[in-house]
């Protein structure tokens, strides 16, 4: 990052006082205590790098009034010590604006994770922060970046605790607005008391995506990164993807299935086998499920905190590699399915009483950005071309947006180059 110079960085709070309050945070919440970073693209701007940074800045203190807690800070709950909350303080986010040298030609495909994006969130992180208490850390931390040809690089970090996938994308359409002088394009609703623990918790079903901590599982790996030599991108084009459709459904015994259901089944199914897992070992496949209108009452309109349920699948290897495509695709399709209100319930009072984590043995998460729409939104200094993830974490696979001329979607995971060379074949076979 010896190319990364620092134009200026400082705190931005709410344009005006905010209401003091706290934001009650669900055991969802409270079991996503961790930073995601990702970083978007975008051509050279026909404004200046100092015009487009003042209407981030502008348009990020209008932002946090209705977001302000966003620029709050986590605390220890008023009603229980041991829970955390959000104190709606004003405190504010971290915000950084940075020159580079590199230019975009030299990053290569931008969907893949790789060092040089690091750069990118090079002046969001604090000294000595491992050693940090949680609660004296910002919730949101930005970096707007101009790149050696003109072209701008935007960087978030942020607490996964405050806001799920679906929830960013709402804030990150209202940014952008702001940034053109527009007005918000939904109003937040930061309300998580619906997604409460029932008193007293009723555990209805067994819950396989999650498990009691333990010592040996109690310490924090998800700052961990997947080697950047082990990243791999593979481009499903809307021909194949229909292929692998026809393929789960050519024997009559689904009545249909989605593109997500049938692609999750064949990765699910080719990364089993292309890691080496025993016959005998039981793989699962996580994938985050939307549970605002699969519980009931159903979330609000504009619901800013985390509702994405870890839906899951589970098979032996030996069932993944014998069995037919629509055997697998059913095993998806009843981990989406079971997911009803009762389930959703079940699940928070399960983590109430156990605190438990997500289960990690055995196991991967099938994490889908590829139909967010986070590549529609555009800013004042221009629209996205993409958006990705500025690191691999290990046992995470994304699914993302296909070219947007070309359609389709990409598949990146973390594999050794022997394992990922039968990864691609598994997925390609017909």
């Amino acid at each position: 990052m010896e190319n990364l110079k620092l134009v200026e960085k400082f705190v931005v709070c709410p344009e005006k006082p905010t209401k003091c309050r706290r934001i009650f945070l669900s055991n969802i919440d409270l079991g996503l205590l961790i930073y995601q970073e990702s970083v978007s693209f975008f051509d050279p701007p026909r404004i200046s790098f100092l015009e487009a940074c003042q209407k981030l800045y502008r348009a990020l203190e209008r932002l946090f009034v209705p977001y302000d807690f966003f620029a709050g800070r986590l605390v220890s709950s008023l009603e229980d010590s041991q829970r955390l909350e959000i104190d709606c303080n004003g405190a504010g986010v971290v915000v950084a604006a940075a020159r580079t040298e590199t230019r975009l030609s030299q990053l290569g495909e931008l969907m893949v994770p790789k060092p040089e994006f690091k750069q990118f969130v090079g002046f969001l992180h604090e000294e000595n922060e491992e050693q940090m208490n949680i609660k004296d850390m910002p919730l949101l931390f930005v970096q707007l970046t101009q790149l050696g040809c003109g072209a701008v690089a935007f960087a978030s970090r942020y607490n996964h605790c405050v806001l799920d996938g679906v929830a960013v994308h709402e804030f990150v359409a209202n940014m952008a607005s702001l940034t053109r002088g527009e007005e918000l394009v939904i109003a937040p609703n930061p309300d998580r008391t619906l997604f409460k623990a029932r008193i007293p918790p009723i555990i209805t079903h067994p819950h396989h995506e999650y498990s009691k901590p333990t010592i040996k599982n109690s310490f924090c790996t998800i700052n961990l990164v997947s080697p950047y030599d082990q990243t791999h991108l593979i481009y499903l084009s809307p021909s194949c993807i229909a292929d692998i459709k026809k393929v789960a459904t050519r024997d009559g015994k689904l009545r249909g299935c989605t593109t997500f259901q049938a692609v999750a089944a064949r990765i699910w199914k080719a990364r089993s086998a292309a890691v080496e897992m025993g016959d005998e070992k039981v793989s699962t496949m996580f994938f985050p499920v939307d549970c605002r209108k699969r519980v009931v009452p159903p979330a609000p309109v504009g619901f800013a905190g985390n509702a994405l349920i870890p839906g899951f699948a589970r098979a032996s290897v030996k069932e993944l590699k014998e069995e037919e495509d629509h055997v697998i695709v059913q095993k998806v399709q009843e981990g989406l399915e079971r997911l009803d209100d009762e389930y959703v319930r079940s699940s928070i009072d399960w983590l109430e009483v156990n605190k438990g984590l997500p289960w990690r043995e055995d196991s991967f998460s099938l994490v889908s950005w590829w139909r967010l729409g986070v590549e529609e939104d555009e800013y004042i200094w221009g629209k996205t071309i993409c958006t990705t993830p500025v690191a691999l974490k290990p046992g995470l696979v994304y699914l993302l947006p296909g070219p947007r001329e070309e359609g389709g979607l990409h598949i990146c995971l973390e594999l050794p180059d022997d394992q990922i060379q039968e990864f691609r074949r598994l997925m390609m076979e017909g």
